[in-house]
């Protein structure tokens, strides 16, 4: 007997969790600044959701839609300034979906 094993990619996964945005309150927000600090930078490639892209003036943005509130960017750069992080709001925000 032979077991068909299905591989479902981490990408998959995270498109099954919902997201509700809360128009106008941005749980994270980017200190402005006119260039990024090392650990801006980084969140542009170590963030899971993707919510970080630098913009065509070389500025970190967040879209904080889709969001997981895993804590990584808090760790890397609340401390410094460089971002404010507060839970949304309640009801708002990510509804995981394991499955």
């Amino acid at each position: 007997m032979t077991v068909a094993v299905t591989k479902l990619r981490v990408e998959d996964k995270l498109f099954q969790n919902r997201y509700l945005v809360d128009q106008g309150r941005p749980h994270i927000k980017v200190r402005p600044h006119e260039h990024p600090s090392a650990n801006l930078l980084a969140l542009t490639r170590i963030c899971p959701a993707k919510c970080y892209e630098l913009n065509d003036k070389g500025q970190v943005e967040i879209a904080a839609d889709g969001c997981m509130e895993c804590g990584t960017c808090r760790v890397l750069c609340e401390a410094s300034g460089d971002i404010t992080w507060n839970y949304p709001r309640g009801g708002f925000g990510v509804l995981f979906k394991f499955g």
